[in-house]
């Protein structure tokens, strides 16, 4: 969906946070809202949220929505394909408890509310809820785990219930284990209560579809779907459920807009051996492109034939296909996929796997997919370096807000070729915004930059040939030894990520200690991962790669996947630091071949200047300088040529003045 310039960053105040006031939370807390844990600005409360739970409780004693009363109620984040962005109609965890971050889970007991999120959204949790709620912060020593959690506060013998179309099947398994060892029970509810009790629930999204050609993906659809049942028949696999929106629209070719800054559109698909079914509602699927794109009108032969359903038969469907299977034959599923379509699948039958082959042949881009990406950040690039020469010029003159400095970035952004959407809401903050990870202004907290203090941009375009998505920080004044000092070990660590070379079959996490390793040495950290996958014109974060602190079970890197590289360093109430580039793995040439298995490096995607004077410049190696000059120069040779071709002249005289060679005093 094409954002415009006032929705997506105005929310209604319930839903938005502030820093002002905020004490620093010890890292180990967990914080009952609202009783001297956070003070709450008066411009900015929380969202009041006692009498829906008390509506909520009721829902969960009625026998109208369960069997038997159920002692507490579980609310993922996620949507029925277990998104990470969702729909305004999915947003049922944000409706109940007024935390509207990506990434939490809510659970109501008849005296509890608490919520578990992670590092990114501690403080904005802390301010969106009320005193009903308790944040238990995961990642933490001392935060219970859900399921731990529940059997410490639940009566014996106690009922869960969840809503089994939105719970992740591996969630659902380790939810089930741990409770049934202590003589508790989780319940498929399939009524789902926060519905009931959302009276004004917005309607489902059933945007146009958008068509993408060979000179954007590089592969047809058909061969995707050849090169996948290849795969299917190795196995025994007869059946592949697809319910992940952004494989769907990987595999076909296709795009759209049901989630906000996420070219996706509802769906689910399963591919036979010999056929192709696609449920998905309206009558977008008849638009002329569409069907041509698809070939629906053509006599194709039967193995490609799309045979159209409604999105909401796929359970129905799924359990007839399943009926007619022979003992031997297999059906695949993500373990990510809900319980309720794992269930609809045989035992015997289900083989379910933590990636898909979608999902791992979507992360691995082809030439044309890489050539797409690279042009896509070039105009990012342009794009950035018009708002950074801008804000440089008005930024002493007073009167730049965190929101129209976002509302600048769109405007250059609109400007370039095949521009479609940001990526994501921008994150546009200054000063103690900063140490919001996941900040995004909106009046209430709408902050004005100054010469006085560090202004963080995170921000990123959905162009039809990529995706985007980059990080800066400056300064537009002097900015302090401390700010600059933090800056240089976040400026160290993402150095030492971008300029790694590592064998071929490495996992992300491996590398993740590259990018803490300078502020460790200072003591300091941050609360993130330090990379995620991104899509080629899809989602912002995809799977299955990633650089993070976690051990999880991540794909090793490969040539042709493309992460971010994004270290930062927070002082709650002070100010944010992140630094971040799309980065490509590419092959590495080596002195040596160890077992003749290659090494790989990264090539930064992202060609933005670094602002030097945020440097500590004599803390950095020599080797630390080479790579920045060297990054430099390219920025300066690659964008610069773009902006010359664009007629961007003061953009270019900016450019060229950020991308001078820095070298130490000996």
């Amino acid at each position: 969906m094409a954002a415009s310039r006032k929705a997506p960053r105005v929310r209604t105040s319930h839903q938005d946070f502030q820093l002002r006031n905020l004490r620093i939370i010890e890292p180990n807390e967990v914080i009952p809202l609202g009783d001297g844990g956070v003070e709450t600005d008066s411009r900015m409360p929380p969202k009041v949220t006692s009498e829906l739970l008390r509506q909520l409780r009721q829902a969960m004693r009625s026998s109208e929505y369960v069997t038997e009363p159920i002692q507490a109620y579980i609310i993922p984040s996620g949507d029925a394909h277990q998104s990470e962005y969702i729909a305004p109609c999915d947003c049922r965890r944000a409706f109940v408890s007024g935390f509207d971050g990506s990434a939490g889970t809510a659970i109501i007991t008849e005296e509890h509310a608490a919520m578990w999120t992670d590092g990114r959204y501690f403080l904005q949790a802390a301010k969106q809820m009320d005193s009903n709620w308790t944040l238990m912060k995961m990642g933490l020593k001392d935060t219970p785990t859900q399921e731990d959690w529940l059997v410490s506060v639940l009566p014996e013998g106690s009922r869960v219930g969840v809503d089994p179309l939105i719970i992740p099947t591996d969630y659902w398994k380790k939810m089930a284990k741990v409770l049934r060892s202590a003589g508790h029970h989780l319940i498929p509810v399939k009524e789902n209560l926060v519905d009931k009790i959302w009276t004004d629930r917005p309607e489902r999204p059933c945007k146009p579809l958008l068509t993408l050609g060979l000179d954007y993906t590089g592969i047809s659809w058909k061969d995707k779907v050849a090169d996948l049942r290849l795969k299917m028949a190795e196995r025994n696999v007869v059946w592949f459920v697809v319910t992940a929106l952004d494989e769907i629209a990987w595999l076909f070719n296709l795009r759209g807009s049901d989630v906000e800054h996420n070219p996706v559109f509802f769906s689910y698909a399963i591919i036979g051996l010999e056929t192709i079914m696609l449920f998905i509602d309206g009558d977008r699927i008849d638009a002329p492109s569409v069907k041509e794109h698809l070939l629906l009108d053509l006599g194709l032969e039967a193995e490609y034939r799309i045979q159209v359903l409604p999105y909401t038969s796929i359970l129905s469907e799924l359990k007839t296909l399943c009926a007619d299977l022979s003992p031997r034959e297999k059906v695949w599923v993500s373990d990510k996929a809900s319980y309720a379509v794992s269930e609809a699948i045989p035992k015997d039958h289900r083989c379910c796997m933590p990636y898909t082959p979608i999902c791992i042949a979507k992360a691995v881009k082809n030439s044309a997919e890489s050539e797409g990406m690279r042009r896509a950040h070039i105009k990012d690039a342009v794009a950035l370096c018009e708002l950074f020469n801008w804000l440089e010029k008005e930024v002493p003159k007073g009167g730049v807000t965190e929101i129209s400095a976002a509302d600048k970035a769109e405007e250059f952004r609109r400007q370039q070729a095949d521009f479609v959407d940001l990526s994501f809401p921008t994150i546009s903050s200054t000063g103690p915004n900063g140490a919001i990870i996941h900040y995004a202004p909106v009046p209430e907290t709408n902050r004005t930059l100054s010469m006085d203090e560090v202004y963080l941009i995170d921000s990123g375009a959905q162009y039809k040939d990529g995706t985007t998505d980059v990080t800066r920080t400056m300064h537009f004044g002097t900015p302090t030894a401390y700010e600059k000092e933090c800056f240089t070990y976040v400026l160290k660590g993402h150095i030492a990520v971008s300029a790694a070379v590592f064998p071929t079959g490495t996992k992300g996490h491996l590398l993740d200690s590259f990018a803490r390793s300078a502020l460790w040495d200072s003591g300091l950290d941050y609360l993130h991962g330090t990379g995620h996958g991104v899509g080629s014109f899809l989602n912002v974060h995809e799977g299955p790669c990633g650089i993070s602190y976690k051990t999880f079970s991540d794909e090793p890197l490969e040539a042709g996947m493309i992460v971010t590289d994004e270290p930062g360093y927070y002082e709650d109430g002070a100010f944010g630091i992140r630094i971040e580039n799309v980065v490509l793995v590419v092959p590495m040439k080596t002195k040596y071949n160890f077992n003749n298995r290659g090494s790989l490096t990264f090539e930064p995607l992202t060609l933005v200047p670094i602002q030097t004077k945020m440097i500590d410049v004599d803390s950095l190696t020599d080797k630390e300088c080479d790579w920045l000059n060297n990054y430099h120069l390219t920025c300066r040779d690659v964008i610069g040529k773009e902006l010359q071709k664009q007629g961007r002249q003061e953009a270019l005289e900016w450019l060229i003045r950020e991308t001078q060679p820095i070298s130490k005093e000996h």
